[in-house]
This record gives structure tokens, C-alpha cells and sequence, in this order.
């Protein structure tokens, strides 16, 4: 039975807490239960929360010792300090070959600890300026759900720390046994690490006078920034000037957004083949499509749909 030990400090997200909770330590009826669940503390009893309650946790630091993963199911406030006993624990436990998972701001108590030095790690996107100004040692990835290292891993912001233990019971366990768990958690049973923490708003089609959505509507022919600037009758460089004031973005930029904003909304709707949804959206053939999907999305197309379509 792998035993998988939360570390907890106040104020103490709930949320995040959960996650591990009901992915490892929560009994479902035709789910095998591979998975010993337990909280500690650095000092055992109540423990202030999120949610304005406190929680009773019985264990102390003394719980690591036998983990085979400890979690560390958020770290707030984000600046405070990790403490000797702490740092300690930790840097024991992973000697002795426990995984240390982190979700959400939990990277920033493992960054604290050195085991990131010189490694990629990501945390959610509003906080990756700060981790990468505080640990300038850490490859931030603030476009990631997770990294995973095989001794330590790290999660985006809270609902990506789903992705990442559903990731480690597929690692611990196979992709049958992660995808029966996710069918009775009723997510998605696996979405890789790359993809993309989330997609950007589309922008008004108002900004330039009535110009997105016009293309928006034509974007499954060979549309290019030159038919962009002849639609508004100005110039390439009046128009990238324009879409750079009221878009902070460049016409080619944006219109490879919208492509492949279209192609995602494809995969998740219909059943058109990869080339089907390529020739869709203007990008001309499949091997463009999974070019471009990869670059910003970060997964293929076709992992992509199965994650929306399992």
C-alpha cells in the first residue's frame, strides 16, 4: 500500500487539501484502494483554514518518516518562511527516496528547501513572476499544469493539482486504474503536463471595427494580414500598429490564435478528422495543425480530444 502524507500549516486551503483527499484517500466502491492517506503538521492540533474553521491534525513531522509521497497541498501566505524542522523532514524523506509533490503555492516551501535548484517547476501563472524573482535558481514554467521530476513534482494553481495526482496514480498504478479513479471523480482521466494552464479570453469584436469578426468568419480560407488590412483599407503597418494598440498583439498573432482557438472548440465538438479540422481552420494540413497545437496549446490534437471526448 503506498502511503501518501499531506503536509499542512495554517491558513490551510482546503481545497488544495481535498484534491489529495479524494484522490488518494478517499474509498470508493469498485475503485481498489492503493493508497494510505494521512495529515501532519509541524505542530500537532488545531490548524486554521481557509474556509474560517479549524482542523484537528493529530500527527506531527514524525508522519514523513514512513511516507512513500509527501504532499504539500499549498503554502500560504506564499512568503513564509519553511523551518528548520521542516526543511529537515523534508530533506530526509527524499533522501530516502519519498516523492515530494507540490500543488499550487506548496512549490514555494519546496523551492525552499534547494531539491529545485536548477530544475523546471511551475505554480499557478499569477504567481510565476514572484517565484521566479524569489528563487532565480528554479526554471519556472508558468504555461504548464505540471512537472513532474519522478522524485518531485510541481502543479499549476489548485485545479491542475487534479491533473497531477491523476498523472501519479497513472505512474504508480497504469492508465486503467487512473481512468476508472477519474470516471468516479467525473474528470478527465488525463491531461498531460504541457497543456497550456489556460486560454486566453477571445478579444472584443468591436476593437476594430468589425474587422475579428469578419475574419473569425472566414478563417477557413487562405485569409492572411494582407486581406486583414485591405478589409479596414489601410496599410500592413497601419494595421499592426493598430492591432498592437488595442490588442497588444500583431495581426498574424492573433489570427494564428484564432485558428487554433477554433481547432480546440472542433476536437471538443465534433468527430472531424485531424485533417478535416486542419483544412477547417485555415491551417492546410494536419502536420501544420499539430505544429501550431502543440506550440500553444502544449499537446496534440489528438490527446487533446481524447481528454474531452474519454
Amino acid at each position: 500500500m503506498h502511503r501518501v502524507v499531506a503536509l499542512v500549516r495554517p491558513v490551510q486551503s482546503t481545497f488544495e487539501l481535498g484534491i489529495a483527499a479524494e484522490v488518494f484517500g478517499t474509498p470508493r466502491a469498485e475503485v481498489p484502494q492503493h493508497y494510505e492517506f494521512e495529515v501532519c503538521t509541524e505542530t500537532p492540533g488545531p490548524v486554521a483554514t481557509s474556509a474560517g474553521y479549524a482542523m484537528s491534525v493529530t500527527r506531527g513531522l514524525s508522519a514523513l518518516a514512513s511516507a512513500d509521497t509527501v504532499l504539500i497541498p499549498g503554502w500560504a501566505p506564499v512568503e513564509a518562511p519553511l523551518s528548520a524542522r521542516v526543511r529537515r523532514a523534508l530533506l530526509k524523506a527524499h533522501a530516502r527516496g519519498t516523492r515530494l509533490v507540490t500543488i499550487c503555492s506548496g512549490v514555494f516551501a519546496l523551492a525552499r528547501t534547494g531539491l529545485l535548484d536548477g530544475r523546471s517547476a511551475t505554480t499557478h501563472w499569477a504567481r510565476a513572476e514572484q517565484l521566479r524573482q524569489e528563487f532565480p535558481q528554479v526554471r519556472v514554467e508558468p504555461d504548464v499544469l505540471y512537472v513532474d521530476h519522478g522524485d518531485v513534482a510541481t502543479s499549476a494553481g489548485a485545479g491542475a493539482g487534479v491533473d497531477l495526482c491523476l498523472h501519479l496514480v497513472r505512474q504508480d498504478h497504469g492508465a486503467a486504474y487512473a481512468a476508472l479513479l477519474a470516471r468516479h471523480m467525473v474528470m478527465p482521466p488525463h491531461r498531460e503536463g504541457g497543456q497550456a494552464q489556460y486560454a486566453p479570453p477571445a478579444p472584443d469584436t468591436d476593437e476594430l471595427d468589425g474587422l475579428l469578426e469578419w475574419a473569425g468568419a472566414r478563417l477557413g480560407t487562405p485569409l492572411s494580414v494582407d486581406d486583414l488590412a485591405a478589409h479596414l483599407n489601410v496599410s500592413p503597418r497601419t494595421l499592426a500598429r493598430r492591432f498592437a494598440d488595442r490588442l497588444g498583439t500583431s495581426p498574424g498573432a492573433w489570427l494564428l490564435a484564432r485558428r487554433v482557438a477554433e481547432a480546440r472548440t472542433l476536437l471538443e465538438r465534433t468527430d472531424l478528422p485531424v485533417e478535416a479540422v486542419a483544412t477547417r481552420v485555415g491551417l492546410t494540413s494536419a502536420v501544420n495543425l499539430r505544429r501550431r497545437f502543440r506550440a500553444r496549446v502544449g499537446t496534440t490534437p489528438g490527446a487533446y480530444r481524447r481528454a474531452f471526448r474519454s
